[in-house]
């Protein structure tokens, strides 16, 4: 009786183990979000907890097929209209919940699953990735004259990213995106000047590949626009960053650059950094030269602003933002204020502010390329051909009319804050 006593204690608790260890694999898939990008779709599936699966394809008609290991579905999934997805089917039994997304043509999808970050639990994600083509120039095309500088802007955060959430609800993702195409209209309207806008639609993109897009087509300058939070809602005020290889220039620097080294996790992207030896020393020399120009970038758009706009302390700051690390584009980050303070949450949603911002920092950006104007551009014609050294008894507004232009258009070129002029200065001229 004894041993028969024991042999069922434990038969009991391993069957109890048993039983335990196969609740724990359980997931419920509680819902579905799908995310549109220019080249890919990505659908993202809430798990309540970590989940064992099987992904495969199927042809005529296109499909992709996801079978989640001792899955249930907690409630009923409604996939919102998609240009990639036509529609989501799923059944279920003991063993698994099969999910399937009928496709509009055939992908080469990729999945993964992410931990539990910020907001968001378990999380398994599928994108459906388009075959692009590079965007490429020819050699006639590079080194043609006269071409205009091109100025690449970045949309903070987006799709499975909202980014900071101001006290009433606003989305930095949407703030930053608005600042993005107003900033590109202000640039487009500049003789010599052209923008892209990287993420012009409510999807994510991983943080290196926005620089990466900005090299594949050859910008001359990378402008990153964010609104973030602080843990202190009185802090507000907007700030340019470069980037620092040794440390953040401020608490608030590196507050930001922790914040936004994060999106990574959040946006949905596994973090693979690989380079050899000989790749590191070559990308760290040429990001040396990069960094001296985005310093120069980046006090010119400070000064454009510092009259105009509330800032945050100094203004200027340096931090090591994973989204500056271009090896070879100048690069800057603009936080265009705080959501989380009340009044600068409502100055990012006013387009009378937006319109003043976005106004200053194209001021900041003329002024830089006037300084340092990249060879063979329209603005480099013209900084060679128009310069002024200033002569005993030269004023500003003479030097205007004598040259066909204004003092405003001087001092903004110049990026002089008053009319006052020095014997021996040199004044770039409007050609």
């Amino acid at each position: 009786m004894v041993k028969k006593s024991i042999l069922q204690r434990v038969f009991c608790i391993t069957a109890f183990l048993v039983a335990s260890q196969a609740t724990a694999k359980t997931a419920d898939i509680e819902s579905v979000r799908v995310w549109s990008g220019p080249d890919h779709t990505r659908a993202v599936f809430d798990l309540s907890a970590q989940a064992d699966y099987k992904l495969f394809q199927l042809d005529n008609p296109p499909r992709v097929v996801i079978d989640v290991d001792a899955g249930r579905l907690k409630s009923n999934l409604d996939l919102p209209k998609n240009r990639d997805i036509k529609g989501i089917r799923y059944s279920e039994n003991k063993e698994r919940v099969r999910l399937v997304l009928d496709l509009n043509k055939d992908f080469k999808p990729k999945s993964f699953l992410l931990k539990p970050t910020g907001k968001y639990g378990h999380r398994l994600v599928v994108d459906l990735n388009h075959q692009q083509e590079q965007p490429h120039k020819t050699i006639e095309q590079i080194v043609s004259e006269n071409r205009d500088v091109l100025i690449a802007i970045d949309a903070g955060h987006g799709g499975e990213d909202p980014g900071a959430i101001g006290a009433s609800g606003t989305y930095e993702k949407e703030v930053t995106l608005k600042i993005a195409r107003a900033l590109e209209k202000k640039i487009n309207a500049q003789k010599g000047m052209k923008a892209m806008v990287i993420r012009d639609g409510d999807y994510y993109i991983k943080l290196r590949d926005r620089f990466k897009k900005a090299r594949d087509h050859r910008a001359d300058l990378f402008v990153s626009i964010h609104a973030d939070a602080f843990h202190s809602s009185e802090v507000n005020g907007a700030s340019v960053y470069v980037l620092s290889q040794r440390g953040a220039s401020s608490e608030a620097a590196k507050w930001l650059a922790d914040s936004e080294n994060q999106a990574d996790s959040i946006g949905g992207v596994k973090i693979e950094d690989k380079r050899d030896m000989l790749s590191q020393v070559l990308y760290d020399l040429s990001q040396n030269a990069a960094m001296e120009e985005s310093h120069k970038a980046g006090q010119a758009v400070y000064s454009a602003l510092k009259n105009k706009v509330k800032l945050h302390g100094r203004g200027f700051g340096q931090a090591a933002f994973i989204v500056l690390k271009s090896p070879d584009v100048p690069s800057m980050l603009i936080e265009t204020g705080y959501i989380s303070n009340p009044d600068d949450e409502k100055n990012l949603k006013s387009p009378a502010h937006i319109d003043k911002l976005t106004t200053q920092i194209t001021s900041g950006i003329q002024n830089y390329f006037y300084q340092s104007p990249p060879p063979r551009t329209w603005i480099a014609t013209q900084s060679k051909a128009k310069k002024h050294v200033v002569q005993s008894g030269d004023t500003l507004s003479a030097i205007a009319s004598r040259n066909g232009t204004s003092i405003d258009t001087i001092k903004s070129i110049n990026n002089k804050n008053n009319n006052s002029v020095m014997v021996g200065e040199v004044l770039f001229l409007p050609q």
